[in-house]
């Protein structure tokens, strides 16, 4: 403990430090609160390294609870924005361009199937195809494969 209290700017700023890069690396950035806590023991810690704050345990609690609630307050909407924003781009890949000719007649309620990879898929269209078409996956849900006729 007492090398801890001897050395606390350099031990806040470590705490900081390790704090961003769990949250940043570990968590993704989807705990706001490590990354404010990381930022408060980062600026607390580089405070006391200049001596605008006293080096006691003390003064480290109150600024690091004082300096975490500034940046929630500043922080916590436009973070929280930028968590809620998502991507609905469609991923393509190889699995999209997978062709194969129909065994069963092919609707948009999905009752055929076809076996790919280990599982069994549905298969839907938006156009009624019959057995024996050769076909594309054009777009993948959660197990459902949508398929279209080949041209």
């Amino acid at each position: 403990m007492e090398l801890i209290t001897n050395n606390l700017a350099e031990a806040l700023m470590i705490l900081g430090v390790l704090a961003l890069i769990v949250e940043a690396a570990v968590l993704g950035m989807s705990t706001i609160i490590l990354l404010l806590l990381g930022l408060s023991l980062l600026a607390t810690g580089v405070m006391m390294n200049f001596s605008l704050l006293e080096s006691s345990l003390t003064t480290a609690l109150w600024s690091n609870t004082l300096i975490t609630a500034a940046l929630a307050a500043l922080l916590w909407k436009p973070l929280k924005r930028m968590q809620e924003q998502r991507d609905n781009a469609q991923v393509h890949s190889d699995f999209a361009e997978l062709t194969f000719t129909l065994t069963e007649d092919v609707n948009d309620q999905g009752l055929a199937h076809y076996a790919y990879s280990g599982i069994s898929w549905k298969l839907k269209s938006e156009q009624p195809l019959s057995a024996g078409t050769l076909v594309k996956v054009v777009k993948k849900e959660v197990g459902v494969m949508w398929v279209a006729a080949c041209d």
